[in-house]
């Protein structure tokens, strides 16, 4: 098969298409033929030499990539899915390649009207969104802030505490003030006087906040919530503990994604491709979301 993988870590530029043997399933598992990956910051960090402490039995070349779509095409023993099957999911790596190999309890049914660039990388994105909302606690008459409300994590987070009663307040750059504004959010811009823009939007204070921004935007949250567990930071991983404030926690499933999977087939949950690039392009689509900037979600096709 073909693979967007790395022997060594480093920048963009150690991402190559190789020639890799085909993966097989199992018991318990299938293997996918992929359609799409999605692209994300925690893939850059494991180019870059980072080793996720639950990823086991790690070995050269490294396959970034922990969200597909894509049809099964071969089904291990005992597993409940059948060749032909459409489906999206998820895996700790590789899944920037032709086949990759999960346990059946790590995919669920492709929606039929949900296109394969949008199915490659929902998973992530909408997941992390469910699991750091419901760890905040958010509901009806919450008021919350969500820092970095126009990436694909945000885009998600801004539909789903929208949907369980919260008003949102969301910050983003001024190109992606009218973007947030469509997902049900009141927009506000990065910069000197957000914290004063904040006050006057939400002069009573806010009761969560999600944070996908770190730095500065974490900080002035700080002043605005009424209780430090109820922040969740998604970038600031090495001062949570000493500010008192949460991680995400968690794991993935399947049963969650096809929730939102559902949401999505019922026109109640919108998700933004913003950009795709081919397989062999994989260097360049790290470059993009290294910037930190952008909307929605950039997805690789396989």
């Amino acid at each position: 098969m073909k693979a967007a993988a790395f022997t060594e870590p480093g920048g963009p530029e150690v991402l190559r298409t190789m020639d890799l043997p085909d993966p097989q399933a199992g018991p318990g598992q299938v293997r996918v033929r992929v359609r799409a990956a999605g692209v994300q910051p925690f893939d850059a960090a494991v180019r870059a030499g980072w080793e996720p402490p639950y990823a086991t039995g790690l070995t050269w070349p490294r396959i970034p990539g922990n969200e597909f779509a894509g049809v099964v095409d071969q089904v291990g023993d005992g597993a409940a899915w059948s060749v032909g099957d459409e489906v999206l999911g998820y895996n700790v790596l590789g899944c920037y390649a032709e086949f990759v190999v999960v346990g059946e309890d790590q995919i669920t049914s492709k929606p039929a009207g949900m296109p394969w660039t949008v199915a490659g990388g929902f998973t992530a994105g909408t997941q992390t969104a469910y699991m750091a909302l419901r760890q905040l606690e958010v509901g009806e008459g919450d008021t919350v802030l969500i820092h970095a409300a126009a990436g694909s994590v945000g885009t998600a987070a801004v539909q789903l505490a929208r949907r369980w009663g919260a008003t949102v307040i969301g910050t983003a750059s001024e190109a992606n003030q009218d973007y947030v504004r469509s997902l049900g959010a009141t927009p506000v811009v990065y910069g000197e006087g957000l914290e004063d823009r904040l006050r006057t939007l939400a002069p009573g204070g806010v009761h969560a906040v999600l944070d996908g921004a770190g730095g500065p935007a974490l900080d002035l949250s700080l002043a605005l919530v009424k209780e430090r567990r109820r922040v969740v930071t998604l970038v600031d991983h090495g001062r949570a503990e000493s500010l008192g404030v949460q991680l995400v926690r968690g794991q993935r499933s399947a049963e969650r994604l096809a929730e939102v999977a559902g949401m999505y087939a019922r026109g109640e949950l919108s998700f933004l491709v913003r950009r795709t690039y081919a397989l062999d392009e994989a260097a360049e689509a790290h470059r993009e979301i290294e910037t930190g900037h952008g909307r929605g979600k950039v997805v690789l096709t396989v």
